[in-house]
């Protein structure tokens, strides 16, 4: 019980990471779009990296370099995205992302019993836009 209650506090202390440092491209003109993982990986149990949604986007748009996961309560967390491959088989225009949520995050989002909307794609999001055209 102690280290639950003081993984509590110090999560709150440290976090992470914020969502509002990485919202480089929200000035941005360009339209947005809004893509949510087409399958969910959760298991933390495994250490690093095991927790991530993957994402496909068109090719030719780039994405903000986060995603967002929001809870019920609109609780917000950001996670990092990592293109996986340019192209899938049988998808040859699109882009493969995944969205890697933090561990930490992830199991303290499951002890306070939220795994049932961790693993719903409609509470993760990852917004993408047209790249810049090269004028000649």
């Amino acid at each position: 019980m102690v280290g639950i209650v003081g993984f509590s506090l110090l999560s709150e202390l440290f976090p992470v990471t914020t969502c509002d440092k990485w919202q480089y491209s929200a000035n941005s003109t360009h339209a947005k779009y809004y893509a949510h993982p087409v399958k969910i990986i959760i298991k933390p149990w495994r250490g690093q990296h095991h927790v991530y949604g993957k994402f496909l986007i068109p090719q030719g748009y780039q994405n903000d370099g986060f995603f967002t996961l929001t809870l019920p309560g609109n609780q917000t967390y950001c996670g990092s995205l990592k293109t996986v491959t340019p192209q899938i088989d049988g998808q040859p225009n699109n882009a493969k992302i995944r969205g890697y949520l933090n561990t930490r995050i992830a199991l303290w989002i499951i002890m306070q019993g939220h795994l049932n909307d961790l693993k719903q794609p409609q509470n993760w999001k990852l917004a993408y836009f047209e790249k810049r055209k090269n004028k000649s």
